[in-house]
């Protein structure tokens, strides 16, 4: 499995920005894909889901509104629009796959994960 994120960069607040993810090496049907960030010194957060067959979408309450997850009709490709960017949503986001789809917001539940791609926002 290789889940490769991208789209990151240094945006204004207000801005928009939308990340990757290209998800190669099996079929996902099943799956629970999604999006973490993590700022240096703290845990890893969890951003947003999806189930891969369903399109299911689950939200951390910081970024309800703003941030959307959404996959492309030939289920390769994950994104994360995040619209109204805050200087708080700076970190470095990664994509992850779960092999599992019940929905949980641990990453430590999530087998693979990308690399990740850095996302600042200046106030």
């Amino acid at each position: 499995v290789q889940l490769q994120a991208s789209g990151g960069g240094l945006v204004q607040a207000g801005d928009s920005l939308r990340l990757s993810c290209a998800a190669s090496g099996r079929t996902f049907s099943g799956y629970l894909m999604g999006w973490f960030r993590q700022v240096a010194g703290k845990e890893r957060e969890f951003v947003a889901a999806i189930t891969w067959s369903g399109g299911s979408a689950y939200y951390a309450d910081s970024v309800r509104g703003r941030f959307t997850i959404s996959r492309d009709s030939a289920k390769t490709t994950m994104y994360l629009q995040m619209n109204s960017l805050k200087p708080e949503d700076t970190a470095v986001y990664y994509c992850a796959a779960r092999s599992v789809v019940a929905v949980v917001r641990s990453s430590g539940a999530f087998d693979f994960w990308g690399q990740g791609t850095l996302v600042t926002v200046s106030s």
